[in-house]
């Protein structure tokens, strides 16, 4: 199945302790069906100091589920990702305002 959301998508999340929170996604895992949006679902992880990293409490993001979060459209609302044929490719769109993601 294609993917409805890629790495580089601006993304809304739906439900969840960060629910409204916006961000991009900076992976995508499909197998799992999760993915790492910036500044969204964070962690403290305890790191140990090293040559060249400071050690102390760093914060990291960690996967969310793809079914938590949308798509943003050019006017920054949630929407749903479409599939259509255009010049024999397939491409995205947003269901919203019909444009081509």
């Amino acid at each position: 199945m294609a993917a409805k959301l890629k790495k580089g998508d601006k993304v809304v999340v739906l439900a969840g302790k960060d629910k409204g929170k916006q961000g991009e996604i900076s992976s995508v895992d499909p197998k799992a069906g999760k993915a790492v949006v910036d500044g969204v679902n964070m962690a403290i992880r305890h790191t140990r100091q090293s040559q060249n990293a400071q050690g102390g409490r760093i914060p990291k993001a960690m996967p969310i589920q793809l079914s938590n979060l949308a798509l943003l459209d050019k006017n920054g609302k949630a929407t749903r990702v479409g599939f259509r044929e255009e010049d024999g490719k397939k491409v995205r769109y947003a269901k919203t305002t019909g444009e081509t993601v």
